[in-house]
């Protein structure tokens, strides 16, 4: 018996859930007239740092002891390139990375090389060099911690800042 009245009180309880009453919310105005609701969308602004991290990408890969620029970084620093070349008041700093393998001086200039390779292929798709600077910091500033081929691959980098 408590469990019938259960039941009956519960399939009550779902129904009363799936009406709806008509309010201001569901985009009609109660006299006929249909509301839109706006939506609004927050743009991100193009000259901005969350720009080049989410829109762009804010860094490249490399392969280990190597500043070759494979297809996938190309066509980051293809779109970097493109969006210098619209924002012609941006200035840029790339950033030379290496893992934490070798030396401290050899990952510097390993580093080095990688922010000039970077910085040499964005001026050949027009952009202007004084409109780039390098800087290396080899091995000193790891993005991902640990001593795997999973984290080091993620360090071996250049990466894209705003000057």
């Amino acid at each position: 018996m408590r469990f019938k009245l259960l039941s009956i009180f519960a399939a009550a309880v779902l129904v009363a859930a799936c009406e709806s009453t008509p309010d201001a919310t569901d985009g009609s105005a109660g006299d006929g007239d249909v509301m839109v609701e706006e939506i609004i969308v927050e743009e991100i602004n193009p000259l901005s740092t969350q720009y080049v991290r989410e829109v762009l990408g804010d860094h490249v890969l490399f392969g280990l002891n190597s500043s070759v620029i494979n297809a996938q970084a190309q066509g980051t620093i293809k779109r970097w390139a493109e969006w210098m070349n619209a924002y012609g008041q941006i200035v840029v700093i790339i950033e030379g990375h290496a893992d934490e393998r070798g030396t401290r001086e050899y990952n510097l200039a390993l580093g080095e090389r990688r922010a000039t390779a970077v910085k040499n292929f964005m001026i050949s798709m027009g952009v202007d060099a004084s409109r780039i600077a390098t800087i290396s910091f080899g091995k000193e500033r790891p993005i991902v911690e640990g001593h795997t081929e999973a984290a080091w691959a993620q360090n071996r980098r250049g990466v894209l800042v705003l000057g």
